[in-house]
């Protein structure tokens, strides 16, 4: 299967959250596709550490750019804009994928809460409101890609913070899909990434190995690739132990407590554990032909 056609020699691509994990296998896997790079995170050494890596890697150091950039910043993220169009004159991909966790629950830390919706959903809106206007008016086929989450999908209890901060990404990407394919003569296409679980920087502490359970950002990329040949916007990942059936009936749990009004969160309710099982019992909720 062809790519979909942003991916494409000498065209430019622009990540966020490109100093590690998934943001920088899309780096690796871009450059492998000839792409050419501009790299963006908040960690300077990682940063510079991973362009330089990447230099090697290509043999062009010519086409691996990177700023360090806070994207919770609307000034950062501008120059980020205006420093990718100088070096490159168009951007075929933009891949807001910065992120951080640790919020936790509703009466915690709001210092906390702040910096997770900073960086988690303002980075995903200064990232679209700096570079989709500008990729609009291009006249070759492009795509924003914003990172969310299956957490800001089936909400579970734990980390509301991030929680919130990732339900945003896929609520402003919905919109962000609607507004572009009713712009007359678009050719910029919108995609949500949702990773299964993933052994990157934000799930592993420093020296961990990687859980048999996890995949590595390198099979997401090659998920997300996959899936936007396709034309997909949802681009749900599984992992090694969740499967695509078994995510299709988590979410559908999770949209039917407003529909059957059970409680809020009613999967991890004691009252609803064996009804919840039985529902996960019944395969998938596609309707076969």
């Amino acid at each position: 299967m062809s790519n979909h056609p942003a991916f494409a020699a000498n065209r430019a691509a622009v990540i966020t959250g490109a100093a590690s994990g998934i943001g920088l296998a899309a780096a690796t896997k871009f450059a492998g596709l000839g792409m050419k790079l501009m790299l963006a995170d908040a960690n300077a050494e990682a940063l510079s550490a991973a362009a330089d890596r990447l230099a090697m890697l290509t043999g062009r150091p010519e086409d691996v750019h990177f700023l360090v950039v806070d994207v919770s910043n609307a000034g950062d993220v501008a120059r980020l804009k205006d420093a990718s169009y100088d070096a490159f004159g168009e951007v075929a991909v933009l891949m807001n994928n910065a992120a951080i966790g640790g919020g936790g629950g509703v009466l915690g830390d709001r210092a906390k809460w702040q910096d997770i919706i900073g960086v988690n959903l303002w980075g995903v809106i200064n990232g679209v409101q700096e570079f989709a206007p500008a990729m609009v008016r291009q006249s070759e086929p492009s795509a924003i890609v914003n990172t969310g989450s299956k957490q800001g999908v089936t909400t579970p209890p734990g980390d509301a913070a991030y929680n919130v901060s990732k339900a945003g990404v896929k609520v402003v990407t919905e919109a962000l899909a609607h507004e572009l394919r009713n712009i007359e003569g678009c050719r910029v296409s919108a995609h949500l990434l949702i990773p299964g679980f993933t052994f990157t920087g934000l799930t592993a502490a420093a020296g961990a190995t990687k859980p048999a359970a996890a995949w590595t950002p390198e099979q997401v990329v090659e998920c997300l690739l996959a899936s936007m040949a396709a034309g997909d916007f949802y681009i749900l990942c599984p992992d090694n132990d969740v499967t695509r059936d078994m995510d299709e009936r988590r979410i559908l749990w999770a949209a039917e407590d407003i529909i059957e009004n059970r409680p809020a969160l009613s999967r991890w309710h004691p009252e609803y554990k064996a009804a919840f099982v039985e529902f996960m019992k019944a395969g998938s909720v596609r309707r076969q032909d």
